[in-house]
């Protein structure tokens, strides 16, 4: 591979991250509705005498929580994308913290992109030499669609440049 001039500007850089609507606030509400929900309900059965249903109540608590703990778990996930004159390099975070790259020329780089009529893009891969690295399966088809077109237009800048000597 080319190496860029680590002093040259990219000529495109995004960090791509799983979107979450649900912020950190907006989950302690959730949490206190259906806590509140479950205890009103618990209290009910109580006193009806059926205090075994009570435990159940604690279970879905505890299960909606994993639930959403696993969910953000999951956002810590992240693709960088960088393209200079020279390289296109793709830097991998799972969301674990376990890192992994990719390397590509950009001149040869190109996007393959998989639409559907109806929902939009649905896959986005890099391909260079028989090589072929799938990005953005995370995103949705309209942030996809965005992105492919951002990358295209980067794509061609830097082919459009001279090779860095």
């Amino acid at each position: 591979m080319t190496s860029a001039n680590p002093a040259d500007p990219p000529i495109f850089a995004a960090v791509l991250r799983p979107h979450r609507s649900l912020s950190q606030r907006g989950f302690m509400l959730v949490m206190l509705a259906l806590i509140s929900c479950s205890f009103t309900a618990g209290l009910i059965f109580w006193t009806m005498g059926a205090w075994p249903i009570v435990g159940f109540f604690g279970l879905d608590i505890l299960l909606v929580q994993l639930a959403f703990r696993l969910n953000y778990r999951q956002a810590r996930a992240s693709e960088e994308i960088v393209i200079f004159p020279g390289r296109m390099t793709i830097i991998r975070t799972s969301p674990r913290g376990e890192t992994s790259g990719a390397e590509f020329n950009p001149y040869w780089a190109r996007l393959e992109v998989q639409r559907h009529p109806e929902a939009g893009v649905t896959r986005v891969t890099i391909a260079s030499h028989g090589r072929r690295l799938d990005i953005a399966g995370f995103l949705g088809p309209w942030e996809r669609e965005s992105l492919v077109e951002a990358l295209q237009a980067a794509l061609a800048r830097a082919k459009a440049m001279p090779a860095p000597g």
